[in-house]
């Protein structure tokens, strides 16, 4: 095929990808729903064994959705300041805990139990354990709940898996490149010193790197932190720390008005190149190994869901609010989504299981969906078999339920 007519097929092909993304992100908000599972959806449809196979402008994908995953955790350390970072693990970390034991757990074991072996088995833990704050954020939106006491219990957790990715990330990345120990022990201790000095040159010098970041144009201010941001995921990526820890680092390094006015800049393009990564991931999977592992992503699933619902139970408990907020929080926190593709992701490039890619995305297709109605439909549900309950109590002449005076709702 010659160079131009290569150009314009690529060009058609990308343009297509981007114009359907844009139709799918329309219906998606139309009924409220995420757009990643049609953006996976999309990645099948086009991808090894789908209706039709994209052929020139598979490579500019690939390179699109690593733009998107950095992109995604840039964004991520927006949120946080380091000292909000330092706080919340001061005051949340035994929810953190709690947290990866129910949640990681159940996909080490399910890996074991297929026969994958132990590095499908940590990489399924990290697909099963973290949640989706680009999901859980919208749900809460549409449901009204950003106000409420339970909320910042949510995010609590939300942002101790976040900085837990950036300590969990750098193992994986060791792990499906067939690390030894020594050089695993090494590539985590290069991670863990270096989110430790960000955090600490955030903390003392914040202000300084946010002035010397800082632009009143938007333009200057979109090229240096973009600029910025993929240098330093590619030099993390060279010390085979995780591209993904580096631009969530400098996130976090940014504050202030630096911070806001990246992240009004970044947003747009994060949506598009994260979409981009969904049908990257999706391209790679093919649709025929699904159906194989249905039944296994189900049961994974549902075991996983009831597990965080669990989560959130008892991490709104410790924080005393009332059993309603309780139960809303667990709700709120069963959506997969990004990050459990990004982490499966790492395991299919490395080609570590064939079968790991097409359970990650059933799951993740599953919960994404589950999600917004575990969030909705779960304090009703629960409030709703507790009443009967009582009743059943009291029909048998047993005390009645008292609720705890010193909760709050």
């Amino acid at each position: 095929m010659s160079e131009p007519v290569h150009s314009a097929v690529l060009l058609i092909e990308f343009g297509s990808i981007i114009l359907g993304l844009g139709l799918l992100g329309r219906f998606a908000a139309r009924f409220s729903l995420s757009p990643i599972p049609l953006y996976l959806l999309a990645g099948l449809a086009f991808g090894e064994g789908g209706l039709l196979p994209l052929g020139a402008s598979e490579e500019f994908v690939a390179i699109g959705a690593e733009i998107g995953v950095i992109l995604l955790l840039l964004m991520l350390g927006l949120e946080y300041s380091a000292g909000d970072l330092v706080t919340n693990l001061r005051a949340h970390y035994p929810s953190g805990l709690v947290d990866a034991a129910l949640n990681a757990l159940p996909g080490a074991a399910a890996a074991l139990l297929l026969g994958w072996g132990p590095v499908a088995a940590v990489v399924l833990a990290g697909v099963t354990w973290i949640s989706s704050s680009g999901v859980i954020a919208k749900v809460l939106g549409d449901l009204g709940r950003v106000g409420n006491r339970e909320t910042p219990v949510i995010l609590s957790v939300l942002v101790l898996e976040d900085l837990a990715m950036a300590v969990y990330l750098p193992i994986v990345t060791a792990l499906v490149a067939g690390a030894g120990l020594l050089a695993g022990s090494l590539t985590l201790a290069i991670a863990l010193g270096a989110a430790g000095l960000v955090l600490f040159v955030a903390v003392r010098y914040g202000r300084l790197i946010s002035r010397f970041v800082s632009s009143d144009d938007p333009e200057k201010l979109l090229l240096v932190v973009l600029g910025l941001t993929i240098l330093v995921a590619g030099v993390a990526q060279q010390l085979q720390v995780s591209a993904a820890v580096g631009a969530f680092l400098v996130g976090i390094a940014l504050s202030g008005e630096v911070a806001e006015g990246a992240h009004t800049l970044l947003s747009p393009l994060r949506d598009l190149f994260a979409a981009v990564f969904f049908v990257f991931f999706g391209l790679h999977t093919d649709p025929a190994s699904i159906p194989p592992v249905l039944v296994p992503a189900l049961a994974l699933a549902l075991v996983t869901a009831a597990t965080k619902i669990a989560t959130g139970y008892w991490a709104a408990r410790r924080a005393g609010i009332s059993e309603k907020g309780r139960w809303r929080a667990g709700g709120a926190l069963v959506a997969r989504g990004e990050f459990s593709i990004v982490i499966a992701g790492l395991a299919v490039g490395a080609g570590i299981e064939p079968s790991l890619g097409p359970l990650a995305t059933a799951y993740v297709l599953i919960l994404v969906v589950l999600g917004p109605l575990t969030a909705r439909y779960t304090e009703p549900l629960a409030s709703l078999w507790s009443g009967r309950l009582r009743e059943r109590r009291h029909a048998r002449g047993d005390e009645p339920v008292v609720k705890e005076a010193s909760a709050v709702d």
